[in-house]
């Protein structure tokens, strides 16, 4: 399953010469008929993340866009963008109080995800427009235009030009004096693709005379994060600037203090080690997300990678961290493995956040390495990697033999410990 994508593309490049044709030519048009020899268009040119790209593309340094309804380019094209470091505090906002058909703690979905936005002010907070109002949104053609954009192996610009490509706009909000154009997500991601603000903000550019402002919105375990970018040059794929980003949440009940983590700490049961791999997935949040979406439905591991910014290693390491800790299992369907939440998983994606994250605590100290280790870190106000080797060697971990697994393996228990840590708020 897994490489479906990357041998149809590997017999694209090898049919057509497309290698020779950039190299010759810079660029190399493709027509979906022809793409459709081999596999489903819809599947074989959508890669919001530098992640998904397939291995024709990784390995050669090349990005593919749109350029009309049923043609895209390729080229060296620098075409993503790196998500900012998060910064500032989490700003808490609330439903208005008669709203009942949604729940902050079955947001599925990014249209779930924009309704929530909306109703609750993060919208008109964070654009500083209380008069905003839906309007655009959904398919749409994009008429013409042409940009410019960076070709990173000839460092020159290239142009492209665009004639009645389609686009998507997950949601517009409409104030006096701006259009918000929102792209929303449910997966965290180092980056995204450009062209899922850029095509939208150069269509509204020429449709409307108010400022249009690119949006994108990522929703992930009670957070909304957002993030305002412009282009210095409306003709300039790559002059997309971060105006300013924020963070929200809906939910009141977020102060986790050290006393309840110590407290959590000294009551919880430590299991016996599961024979399954030890962690190697440092971001416990990630973790979360992938349950997140888990939570929708069960899924492959090939579309996990496609659904979500990992790639193939990527999504053994945080599947098997997930069933590590019991929220997750996997079963065999047929020739597919299915990864599903456990009830265990299911029941604490119910909860609200701090709840949430006290069972997320709970389910990690359950295994007595990060509960020592947590509790080193507490007492000295610090723990280093060496100490937690020491706790790691004397603790019965499955399959562990290597002085370097180990070493990658202390690494996890760190960025747990630390996760655990930056939920307490003293303020």
């Amino acid at each position: 399953m897994k490489n479906k994508t990357d041998d149809a593309w590997n017999s694209l490049f090898k049919k057509h010469d497309i290698i020779d044709n950039i190299e010759k030519n810079g660029v190399y048009q493709i027509s979906a008929t022809q793409i459709k020899e081999f596999r489903e268009p819809r599947l074989m040119v959508k890669f919001d993340h530098t992640i998904n790209l397939p291995k024709p593309f990784a390995e050669k340094g090349l990005s593919i866009l749109p350029i009309t309804r049923g043609d895209y380019i390729i080229s060296h094209f620098n075409a993503y963008h790196n998500f900012e470091a998060v910064q500032g505090d989490i700003t808490t906002v609330q439903l208005p109080y008669y709203i009942q058909s949604l729940d902050i703690t079955n947001i599925t979905s990014e249209a779930a995800a924009l309704n929530c936005a909306y109703v609750s002010g993060i919208i008109a907070d964070f654009l500083e427009d209380d008069q905003l109002v839906p309007t655009v949104s959904g398919r749409m053609s994009s008429g013409d235009f042409s940009f410019k954009i960076k070709d990173t192996y000839f460092n020159i610009q290239r142009s492209v030009f665009v004639n009645n490509s389609q686009m998507e706009i997950d949601a517009g909000y409409e104030g006096v004096q701006k259009l918000a154009l929102i792209e929303a997500k449910l997966d965290l991601s180092d980056d995204f693709i450009v062209r899922q603000i850029y095509y939208p903000f150069r269509v509204w550019s020429n449709r409307v005379s108010k400022s249009v402002k690119p949006i994108f919105l990522v929703y992930s375990n009670g957070i909304f994060y957002l993030y305002e970018y412009k282009f210095q040059n409306y003709k300039d794929y790559n002059s997309l600037e971060l105006v300013k980003q924020k963070r929200y949440t809906v939910e009141e009940d977020r102060v986790i203090n050290r006393k309840e983590i110590v407290n959590l700490l000294s009551k919880v049961q430590t299991i016996r080690e599961p024979k399954i791999a030890f962690p190697q997935a440092d971001n416990f949040d990630r973790i979360i997300n992938l349950c997140e979406l888990l939570k929708e439905h069960p899924m492959t591991k090939y579309e996990i990678t496609i659904k979500y910014a990992f790639d193939a290693r990527q999504a053994d390491y945080y599947t098997s961290a997930a069933r590590y800790l019991g929220l997750v299992e996997k079963k065999k369907d047929n020739k597919d493995v299915i990864f599903s939440l456990t009830p265990k998983g299911e029941s604490i994606l119910c909860l609200k956040y701090k709840s949430r994250h006290m069972d997320f605590c709970r389910a990690i100290l359950s295994h007595e390495v990060f509960a020592k280790s947590l509790e080193m870190r507490l007492k000295n106000n610090n723990i280093t990697k060496q100490d937690i080797l020491k706790i790691m060697k004397n603790c019965d971990l499955y399959n562990l033999e290597s002085e370097a697994t180990y070493n990658r393996r202390a690494s996890t228990v760190k960025s747990w410990i630390e996760w655990i840590i930056n939920l307490i708020n003293e303020s």
